[in-house]
């Protein structure tokens, strides 16, 4: 399994909009089958702030994650929402396993 951590900072007057599009994709997501979790966190001391903790069973499902409609859906609508551009980071499992 691999873990995709995103970081997302939202421009204030988008929270709503972007929380709505990105919990859609979130439910869209779950459906791959490649996808184990997808969460979606949103930091409490500041709300416009976003992380997206993305669990993918093989290191090729993300790249077929961003291949389906739903996630371009998603980027085409979430972009203009951010105040700066999202980071990524990836990682594989070390514990618990498998």
């Amino acid at each position: 399994m691999v873990t995709l951590i995103v970081s997302l900072h939202v421009k204030p007057e988008f929270i709503e909009a972007f929380k709505e599009a990105t919990l859609e994709n979130a439910r869209h997501s779950l459906e791959e089958p490649g996808v184990v979790r997808f969460d979606v966190l949103q930091q409490t001391d500041d709300p416009t702030r976003f992380l997206l903790i993305e669990v993918y069973r093989t290191p090729e499902d993300p790249a077929k994650h961003k291949e389906t409609p739903h996630y371009n859906k998603w980027r085409e609508v979430a972009e203009p929402m951010l105040a700066e551009p999202r980071t990524r980071a990836l990682y594989h499992h070390l514990f618990p396993g498998e």
